[in-house]
């Protein structure tokens, strides 16, 4: 690879560096899976099952391969804000220059480069690398993936093949059935590019799909060696098992809109929107299931953060591929070949359709969806928006001639005159960022004419044409994505969620009133619910006894309760929500349930005594000394 290349992709990266680590102390972090870290961190029990609170009664929804990164990284550098994020930020700086190094092999360095510059700035992917979620781990690990498959392809390698199996496997330990958007692109393009025979083919295939089922399901089979008594009760299942969190709570409930996670309104656009605040805009839930979804002017998950890059990516990289391929099999007829580039190149092309097809089928109809889900089609999307960028630029007409280089150009105008429409959209009129869209099309649309009409166009002139074409495209599809990048940045944007964070003052009184009145109880409080005190959690590190979980399901009984209070290991109970006056007893309100009723009966309110400004808060727990 030449020098300019490697210079290059060190600018690139760095790049990636600042857009993700400047500021990200300001990124609120998200308590629940902060909580966890805190609590991994006081024992291997604990650690090993991903326990949310000190206590180990009660574990995340999630194998914790992630968190073990964030508690390695809070034990080095101490527990803060910053330390908690840094997993995530490495791992999306890291998947630049992987999928710059992947892309270059199945098709071109300026394609890899412009697939490298394309998830360097996509807002989605920089905003999920600054929050502390685990989606941006998973992701660099399906870029690794892509990596070692692609080099099983050159080699007919056993163990690069077994490789990238292995990572996606881990790639499902972090963040499980988000990861297998990936899984049909890379199985074809496994099964296309390898070398060989179709039946040696189909059993490396299997061999490798083995591997990837045994390393998927390693830390789920590993719970079942622990006794039953002493497995933490899984956050989210129905019946206390990390499978049934696994695949029912993260698996058919979110495909099928029956998480109990909380519901959001539908946004109806209105005149204010054009107005509104990033902070306001980051609160609007993303537009309902469609197949325009992708594409949405409004919402977390708007075009500037997602929808442009994929536009262009529709538009230049599928008629790329199809091009490519057909002269690939002109050349082939010719001189009667297959070069292995030939077999990667088509292989390429099918695994990344499919695997973009993929992600806009599954996010465009997922009911419930969180932008930092698109993590698992993310590198897709950069690669097809490469190898079309490099592509619409190339001068080099090869065997496809006058009818490749036409479409070339035709794509080329057409993907970037529908881009610049698209920012005017999205940006609501003509802002200084639309016009410099326009000009960066404007200039690629011309450096491209040139090139086709100056007479024999060779050597440096065409290169320097080329490179210009290329610039100037990628300037007119990241403009909008940096200014969102900037914006997000500035504005400490994160895409993690907030389950369990209270009130600072709030926060403040009811750990100092606890402190003082504890005494020697083995348990800080009683929790209504796993999912209302995570930020406690996290300032004060201490068990909690939790009452309920997710759709109200009781934890600890009213008689496990009292037997607590008797022994003198809880006194007091946080109460955070209210059962309604007409609500079921059988409704999901955590309030509702039978222990948070009992507490209620027979408790005493210590909200006043605590400095609370609202009362049925904090509570004596009936039978506890004060």
């Amino acid at each position: 690879m030449p020098a300019w290349a490697w210079a290059t992709i060190a600018l690139i990266t760095t790049g990636a560096a600042a857009l993700r680590l400047v500021y990200i102390d300001r990124v609120v972090s998200d308590p629940f899976y902060d909580a966890a870290v805190r609590s991994m961190g006081l024992s291997w029990h604990n650690f090993f099952f991903g326990a949310f609170e000190p206590g180990g009664s009660v574990s995340i929804d999630k194998p914790p391969v992630d968190l073990w990164l964030q508690v390695a990284s809070v034990k080095v550098l101490g527990f803060s804000s910053t330390t908690l994020k840094l997993p995530e930020a490495f791992a999306g700086i890291a998947a630049v220059p992987l999928l710059f190094a992947a892309v270059r092999r199945m098709w071109s360095t300026p394609a890899g480069l412009a697939a490298a510059i394309g998830m360097a700035v996509l807002p989605v992917e920089v905003i999920t690398s600054r929050s502390d979620t685990m989606d941006g781990v998973m992701m660099v690990l399906i870029v690794l993936a892509l990596w070692l498959i692609v080099r099983a392809c050159e080699t007919g390698s056993y163990a690069w093949l077994l490789a990238g199996a292995t990572t996606l496997g881990v790639a499902f330990d972090v963040k499980l059935l988000e990861s297998l958007v990936a899984v049909p692109g890379l199985a074809l393009l496994a099964y296309l590019g390898l070398p060989g025979s179709r039946r040696r083919r189909l059993a490396q295939m299997l061999a490798a799909g083995a591997v990837y089922v045994a390393v998927a399901l390693a830390w789920l089979t590993a719970t079942l060696l622990v006794p039953a008594h002493e497995r933490p009760y899984a956050i989210g299942s129905t019946n206390g098992s990390a499978w049934n969190a696994a695949f029912v709570f993260n698996g058919t409930d979110r495909l099928g809109a029956k998480s109990p996670e909380p519901q959001f309104t539908v946004y109806e656009p209105g005149h204010r929107y054009p107005e509104a605040t990033q902070s306001e805009r980051d609160h609007i839930p993303i537009v309902p299931p469609s197949p325009t979804r992708l594409l949405a002017r409004i919402g977390p998950l708007s075009g500037e953060r997602l929808g442009l890059e994929l536009l262009v990516a529709l538009l230049l990289g599928v008629p790329a591929l199809i091009c490519t391929l057909l002269a690939d099999r002109r050349a082939a007829s010719t001189d009667g070949s297959q070069a292995p580039g030939h077999r990667i190149r088509r292989a390429a092309a099918a695994g990344v359709s499919l695997w973009t097809l993929t992600g806009i089928v599954l996010f465009s109809h997922m009911a419930r969806l969180h932008p930092r889900y698109v993590e698992g089609f993310i590198p897709a999307v950069a690669a097809l928006l490469g190898i079309g960028v490099a592509w619409a630029g190339s001068t080099d007409r090869g065997a496809a001639g006058q009818v490749d280089d036409r479409a070339r150009l035709v794509a080329l105008v057409v993907a970037l005159v529908a881009s610049v429409y698209y920012v005017e959209r999205l940006l609501y009129g003509r802002t200084g960022v639309w016009w410099i869209a326009l000009a960066g099309a404007a200039g690629a649309i011309a450096f491209a004419v040139l090139a086709r009409i100056a007479p024999r166009t060779r050597g440096a002139r065409a290169g320097w044409l080329t490179g210009a074409t290329i610039a100037l495209t990628l300037v007119a599809v990241g403009a909008l994505s940096l200014r969102a990048d900037i914006t997000a940045i500035g504005d400490g944007v994160t895409d993690a969620g907030y389950v369990g964070a209270l009130p600072a003052k709030e926060q403040r009184l009811v750990t100092a009133y606890l402190g003082a009145h504890r005494g020697g109880a083995r348990y800080e409080l009683a929790a209504e619910s796993a999912t209302q005190i995570g930020s406690v959690i996290v300032q004060d590190a201490q068990p909690v006894v939790i009452l309920t979980t997710y759709g109200a399901r009781v934890l600890t009984t009213v008689p496990t309760l009292k037997r607590l209070i008797a022994k003198g290991e809880v006194k007091y109970a946080f109460l955070n929500t209210f059962c309604g006056r007409h609500a079921s007893l059988s409704s999901n309100n955590a309030a509702c349930s039978e222990p948070v009723r009992w507490v209620r009966a027979h408790g005493t309110d210590v909200s006043r005594q605590a400095g609370l400004s609202r009362g049925g808060v904090m509570w004596l727990l009936p039978g506890a000394k004060p």
